[in-house]
């Protein structure tokens, strides 16, 4: 693709980068669903995640690879080849592959971080494309802290990776350090002192830490002709997280007078996306959040209601059916027949493995809607999330609680769980009834956890929402996230504290460098 080109590549990199948020860790099952749902989307590079980080993410990337056709699957690998030979094995049934490695290249990291000089690192970077260039022609090659780097080194390094064969040069604003026309200016900068710079796609990487993530993006595509931008669903990374997909593409799509793009999203999977993603991983979206967010089509000043009413033009730039808003209408009642469930099932684009699951899932749905007049899409996602994580071979789960409280005295819980398949009875009290819910799963657990947030967010709208309760625990330097839903707040929490204990239990650590 040329500079010139008015296609704009999204690379998505939520199950990689994203998933470098503190808690945000997901299971091969959570990145395989989240993978068809970018998919569906119609997102041109999944980069799948980093596959000598772990076993676990060496899995879920090979599983991806396997399953997913439509969108090329990437593997992160540092500039070694113990890495780019793990990648390559990860994405050896990929119908289409890239391998991504990268290496810093500013002052700060090449002395105080790699302990190497810039000749080792221009050897290092040369020696990791030409070997990657074994496994597949898709090689994009990362500059690490590029927005820090100083601009005659980076010359020599891009252009010598490109001669090694490197089709994807990414330029990552790895801190967040950038600011639009100085990033933008960067970039151009590079590619009109690069002799070969014509050889390869220009891509953007950038972080949000001052806010600028999407404008730094943007401002790379503009005024440094970059056609490629990394970005996350939800803006989810680490730190203050990454550029956020949704506003890229939307701003593309929006202002097309302006940037002449065009992205291959299907914008109607947008707020599908975002969901998905807010469930998994425990990180609700703000309700101001551009796009998905619960108010970004909302209007309460009176002047805005009046000219949306005469014309919705006056105060919307898009529609909200547009991003997907309207997949959250009602589709099933307490009267649905098991042939309705499994289909709008399919349509979520949810798989379970056999009938005996579907069947399970849908006694379920039942139970829900005998206590929950109308039935969403989010609450089918909550429940099956439930219904699997119910399903798997795990230390802790739930089976039922009581509590009492009332004005005056201390709140009572009781709860039963299992620890290892044994059934334990316990009780605690507490300042309030998920306090002393806790305190009673404790007592039993043992876990020695800190219990770093509390969250509730209500999944659909009204009085009946089943309550979506996020706990996150942190003990020894690991941080985990869990989730539970019900229309019982108490009972939410209970779900999301077993399921953080589960996490934790796991062992399953994150050892990934960010870009």
């Amino acid at each position: 693709m040329s500079r010139q080109s008015n296609k704009l590549i999204i690379f998505d990199t939520t199950l990689r980068d994203g998933e470098q948020s503190p808690g945000a860790s997901m299971s091969k099952d959570e990145k395989i669903s989240i993978a068809k749902q970018l998919e569906r989307m119609r997102v041109d590079v999944i980069e799948a995640g980093f596959a000598a980080a772990s076993p676990g993410d060496f899995e879920a990337i090979r599983a991806i690879s396997g399953i997913v056709k439509d969108s090329t699957i990437c593997s992160l690998a540092r500039a070694n080849e113990r890495d780019i030979a793990r990648a390559a094995e990860a994405l050896e049934s990929a119908a289409r592959k890239r391998i991504h490695t990268f290496l810093a290249t500013s002052p700060l990291h090449m002395e105080m971080k790699l302990r190497m000089t810039p000749e080792n690192v221009l050897e290092h970077a040369k020696c990791a494309v030409r070997f990657a260039r074994q496994f597949t022609d898709d090689i994009e090659f990362s500059a690490e802290d590029a927005s820090r780097s100083e601009v005659d080194f980076l010359c020599r390094v891009i252009e010598a990776v490109i001669e090694e064969g490197a089709t994807t040069i990414n330029f990552p604003d790895t801190v967040g350090y950038a600011v639009p026309e100085l990033y933008g200016n960067m970039i151009k900068t590079l590619r009109e002192r690069i002799p070969n710079s014509d050889k390869a796609i220009w891509s953007v990487h950038c972080h949000n830490d001052l806010g600028m993530a999407v404008a730094n993006s943007l401002a790379g595509v503009m005024i440094g002709g970059a056609r490629q931008v990394e970005c996350t669903i939800n803006g989810l990374g680490e730190r203050a997280g990454n550029t956020a997909l949704e506003e890229i593409v939307m701003a593309i799509k929006t202002r097309k007078d302006y940037f002449k793009l065009d992205v291959s999203i299907d914008t109607m999977q947008i707020v599908p996306a975002s969901k998905l993603v807010s469930h998994i991983t425990g990180f609700p979206v703000q309700p101001n959040k551009a796009i998905v967010g619960a108010n970004a089509f909302a209007h309460a000043s009176g002047i805005h209601q009046d000219g949306i009413l005469k014309a919705r033009e006056t105060y919307e730039i898009m529609r909200a059916e547009d991003v997907g808003w309207t997949a959250n209408k009602i589709v099933l009642g307490k009267l649905s027949g098991r042939n309705a469930f499994k289909q709008r099932l399919q349509e979520l684009g949810i798989t379970l493995e056999n009938e005996s699951d579907i069947n399970a899932a849908f006694v379920r749905f039942k139970e829900l809607a005998d206590r929950k007049a109308e039935i969403f899409d989010e609450d089918i996602v909550a429940l099956v999330s439930d219904e699997k994580q119910s399903q798997a071979n795990e230390q802790y789960r739930f089976i039922s609680l009581s509590q009492h409280s009332e004005t005056g005295s201390k709140p009572v819980s009781n709860v039963v769980f299992s620890i290892a398949g044994t059934e334990v009875n316990c009780q605690g009290e507490g300042n309030g009834p998920v306090d002393a819910t806790v305190n009673a799963i404790e007592s039993k657990a043992q876990s020695g956890a800190e219990l770093v947030l509390f969250s509730v967010n209500a999944i659909t709208t009204g009085t009946q929402s089943q309550g979506e309760v996020t706990m996150r625990l942190s003990k020894a330097g690991r941080v985990v996230n869990g989730v539970g839903a019900d229309p019982d707040i108490v009972v939410a929490a209970a779900k999301a504290y077993l399921s953080a204990l589960n996490k934790l239990h796991s062992g399953v650590e994150k050892l990934n460098p960010q870009l």
